[in-house]
């Protein structure tokens, strides 16, 4: 008989759902039975912001139990992720990805605009708050740490103190909680972290067989959106801890399908934002990620990075997707 997979996981309700539904596809395509195995990495054991966390705290511990042989593969957020590789281990497979917009969840059905001026607004990522800032809509915007359903309850339990929440959508759909969602947000007005509602199945880089089989679950258009936009990230990074956001779409164009790329980089109190686009071919996926961060330098994101002050290379700071 068959030993299972070892498919390493955080313990959270977001973090076991997707693992599980990997697992589950796993099992449907290749008929190899897996086996769930938490995980505590060092995100989970702390209760400082996210944004002051640093880079790979949701993903170090779960990357050296691959390393170590006692998983054999792991499932991750994509977005939470650093960009640059990870010596010995292969991301395998990037399944169909989920919406990668932001939702509101709101007291009483509101929507972002009918949010009066001075209501308290809690959300986990620079990102999101520099781009409430932005939106000059009188926010008071305040950090939050917690599961999704610790957030929800700031909003919707009986001792709320905060009157919306802003959260991932694709995390509230994958643990059934999209019926909360009283707006999900235009990316116009909130523009997603880059590989946001994405996941990346990650395997030892010697492992081939295995690199073989999690590669049935990859999904290219997804693929190529992803590397879009962490490649924008990549170019970006320079030790800086601003917020960058980053949104790649494929649609058919006259010669076939074509990315359209958008970046920003946004300083937190919201008063800076530079917007760009770009567009190519999937095949180019990356190229098209690193000339847009070039075009955002060339405008003056670099002005933006640098004011945020440097912390070292490789530490862009997002919140999990929780």
């Amino acid at each position: 008989m068959t030993a299972p997979l070892r498919l390493g996981t955080r313990g959270s309700t977001l973090a076991l759902a997707q693992s599980g539904h990997v697992a589950e596809a796993v099992t449907a395509a290749t008929g190899r039975p897996v086996e769930l195995v938490e995980v505590v990495t060092a995100g989970d054991r702390s209760s400082a912001p996210v944004h002051r966390l640093g880079v790979g705290v949701f993903v170090s511990a779960l990357r050296d139990a691959l390393t170590a042989g006692t998983i054999d593969f792991a499932v991750h957020s994509y977005k939470d992720l650093p960009t640059a590789a990870a010596g010995g281990l292969h991301i395998a497979a990037v399944p169909p990805r989920q919406d990668p917009r932001d939702a509101l969840i709101a007291r009483g059905g509101r929507t972002l605009a009918e949010l009066p001026p001075g209501a308290t607004v809690g959300t986990g990522a620079l990102r999101r708050i520099a781009q409430l800032h932005a939106l000059g809509l009188q926010l008071e915007v305040t950090p939050i740490r917690g599961n999704i359903d610790t957030r929800l309850a700031r909003v919707l339990g009986p001792d709320a103190d905060l009157d919306a929440v802003v959260l991932a959508r694709a995390g509230l759909a994958r643990i059934g909680r999209a019926d909360v969602i009283t707006e999900t947000l235009d990316p116009m007005l909130m523009l997603p972290a880059p590989a946001q509602g994405a996941l990346a199945v990650e395997c030892r880089v010697d492992d081939q067989d295995l690199i073989e089989l999690l590669g049935t679950l990859d999904h290219a258009p997804s693929h190529a959106a992803v590397t879009a936009e962490r490649a924008l990230l990549a170019t970006l990074e320079a030790g800086c801890s601003a917020p960058v956001a980053a949104y790649a779409e494929l649609a058919e164009g006259e010669d076939g399908d074509e990315i359209y790329l958008r970046g920003a980089v946004i300083s937190p109190d919201g008063t800076r934002d530079i917007r760009l686009s770009r567009t190519g071919t999937p095949a180019d996926a990356a190229e098209i990620g690193k000339a847009l961060a070039a075009e955002l330098l060339e405008l003056g994101a670099d002005s933006i990075l640098g004011h945020e002050g440097h912390t070292g290379p490789g530490t862009q700071q997002f919140g999990s997707t929780e």
